[in-house]
């Protein structure tokens, strides 16, 4: 009878226990980082997750988002480093947060933040302002096959990092050689898309959704996808994949929560939790819809598995193309 009541005791402490914390977390705002500029995929997935989660009474704290562009998120990673074990800093990443370690633009990487959830998948763009001289990406290869410095190419990631990756992962496979003599110019946020409107490059590879809008005005057009399908539905589901272009290639642009080094294992739960109900919503599917994301949840553990898996590849692919620097 005497360890039944103990055991009665404290499984009610153990409620008691959980009951306040669900009563006291969160209990303040959120800095939630979007390791580039305005405008960008990681701004626009940190921005649309807030709102869903705050509007959806997930999260009952305000989450605003600051942008700390530089160094394919690298000053943001450095950022986050102070913050260890603060159980109310979230970020986004996706491939650069491996990329850029792999490549020895700084020795922070995903190991240094906490996995919390994977939400999408996005993918690559490539778009021409226009009235370019170039109908398709098949001839913006072409052209590059001839000489790799003819065609001036800008991205809103660092050499090596994922515009850049992308860019000559279909590159190689249309059969263009000397990559790196490719004219590669990195911009930071909304920077590069000027650049593109301007008509001071010739091409931009960067996100999906950056170069909605642009299309949808008649500023630019768009040649290519990196999807391994066509986007079903939205602005960009007249657009060709890469691999309906003639060119055997795609590269998937993953995206997920984090947050600081060391989280606190009972707000990680928390988190993690929020972010699958919201995965869930039919507001997150129209967000997802309207940025042509696909929806690929993968929960904390899974997440980790998958990025040692990413890490491996990328550092395959790095080697091959001369820019693996990382041991």
């Amino acid at each position: 009878m005497r360890k039944a009541i103990i055991l009665i005791m404290a499984a009610i402490l153990v409620m008691g226990a959980c009951a306040a914390f669900a009563a006291s977390y969160p209990s303040r705002n959120f800095d939630c980082i979007a390791p580039a500029g305005p405008g960008g995929g990681w701004d626009t997935t940190m921005r649309m997750v807030a709102k869903v989660l705050t509007e959806q009474k997930f999260i009952t704290t305000a989450m605003p988002v600051t942008n700390r562009p530089g160094g394919g998120g690298g000053v943001a990673l450095e950022y986050i480093q102070r913050k260890k074990s603060d159980p109310y800093l979230l970020t986004v990443f996706s491939p650069p947060l491996i990329l850029i370690n792999l490549t020895g633009q700084t020795p922070l990487g995903y190991k240094n933040l906490t996995p919390i959830a994977m939400l999408i998948n996005d993918y690559g763009a490539f778009g021409v302002p226009k009235n370019s001289k170039y109908a398709n990406i098949a001839e913006v290869f072409e052209a590059l096959k001839k000489d790799p410095k003819s065609v001036k190419i800008g991205g809103t990631s660092s050499m090596g990092s994922m515009d850049h990756i992308a860019l000559l992962v279909a590159a190689r496979a249309a059969g263009v050689e000397n990559l790196k003599e490719i004219n590669y110019i990195a911009f930071q946020g909304g920077e590069g898309l000027a650049a593109l409107m301007g008509g001071h490059i010739d091409l931009l590879s960067t996100g999906m959704a950056e170069l909605v809008g642009p299309k949808e005005s008649g500023d630019i057009e768009v040649l290519a996808l990196t999807a391994p399908n066509r986007i079903p539905s939205g602005p960009l589901a007249d657009v060709p994949t890469l691999k309906e272009s003639g060119i055997d290639a795609e590269y998937i642009n993953w995206r997920g929560i984090f947050g600081a080094p060391e989280m606190p294992e009972a707000e990680h739960a928390f988190m993690e939790d929020a972010l699958k109900k919201m995965a869930d919503t039919p507001e997150w599917k129209a967000v997802c819809e309207q940025y042509g994301w696909t929806q690929v949840f993968l929960g904390s553990k899974d997440f980790s598995s998958f990025l040692e898996k990413s890490n491996e590849e990328a550092r395959t692919l790095l080697s091959e193309i001369g820019m693996l620097t990382a041991n």
